[in-house]
């Protein structure tokens, strides 16, 4: 007999959520029933990212380091940083050395966090990734260049952190006054531009890292980390998810989980089908996993 020869089977979302149905006993009929599947498909994959790491979400990423600047922005969809090294030169001199993560309490603790030097500290600050209005307006016309922007307020500001005018999100290190201090341009791959008077201010609620000491030379370190993401939104019914094919199963009998509890058809099955996506979830997760040997050498201290 002869195979096909191809390993290319897929299921685009239509056929996730027909097969999902199927299995409450129900038929996917209306356009409204794409839309819950779609939002419970949703939720399924946020649920996964809290079970624990998906490894095909993991990406690489690197942050050149600038003389003085504390925090740096993270990608919005970064869930969290699973290791990170500080990069010193390029090419033949490139050296990558261990940089410590350390608590929001252990960072609130540090005397002078404008002290210069070579990074090896850093707190990873979670944020949500959401823009939220303020009522705050620019006080002033900015060039494109502009470090310092004075507005109308600045209540609701975090000491440091983001904005966004515009297009264009920037970074500050400071507040003083009604002033931002040592402002970063074109945050978030946006565009450095002039703004008016009067423009509209948003707070850009990034997640970022905050470093100590500060760096004390640009062009000279580079923050190197390995990042997990969110996964890609459910999409409009003929995308393929951003899932791998050994993923199929669990995300298959994760969605008729999610849908039983809210179809009539489905309570009835809603513990059968409990039962078969717990047990997809840890087929899947014990296979999504690094399969590297684990080495322990033991570490004496004398005093």
């Amino acid at each position: 007999m002869t195979t096909t020869g191809s390993t290319i089977f897929n299921l685009d979302l239509n056929n996730i959520i027909e097969e999902a149905f199927e299995r409450c006993g129900d038929e996917l009929r209306t356009g409204y029933n794409m839309r819950t599947a779609r939002r419970s498909l949703n939720l399924l994959t946020i649920e996964w990212a809290n079970r624990g790491i998906n490894l095909w979400t993991i990406e690489q990423g690197l942050i050149p380091m600038v003389q003085g600047q504390i925090t740096y922005a993270l990608p919005v969809d970064t869930i969290d940083l699973l290791d990170s090294v500080i990069r010193t030169q390029t090419g033949v001199e490139q050296t990558d050395i261990n940089i410590s993560r350390i608590s929001v309490s252990t960072y609130a603790t540090i005397p002078n966090k404008n002290a210069q030097g070579r990074p090896i500290q850093v707190w990873i600050d979670r944020q949500s990734g959401d823009t939220g209005t303020t009522g705050i307006t620019l006080s002033g016309n900015i060039s494109a260049t502009a470090t310092t922007i004075t507005l109308s307020s600045v209540a609701g500001l975090n000491y440091v952190g983001f904005i966004k005018i515009g297009t264009e999100t920037i970074g500050y290190n400071e507040i003083l006054g009604n002033t931002l201090q040592n402002c970063v341009r074109g945050v978030e791959n946006t565009t450095a531009a002039p703004h008016l008077t009067g423009a509209a201010v948003s707070i850009r609620n990034l997640p970022n890292i905050n470093v100590w000491p500060a760096p004390d030379q640009s062009n000279f370190y580079t923050y190197v980390y390995w990042r997990l993401r969110r996964v890609q939104d459910a999409g409009n019914g003929v995308n393929t998810q951003d899932i791998p094919f050994r993923m199929l199963p669990c995300l298959v009998a994760g969605l008729a989980y999610y849908l039983a509890m809210k179809l009539p058809n489905g309570l009835p099955r809603l513990e059968m089908l409990k039962a078969a996506y717990e047990e997809q979830w840890l087929l899947a997760s014990s296979e999504d996993r690094e399969k590297a040997s684990l080495r322990l050498a033991p570490r004496e201290m004398f005093y």
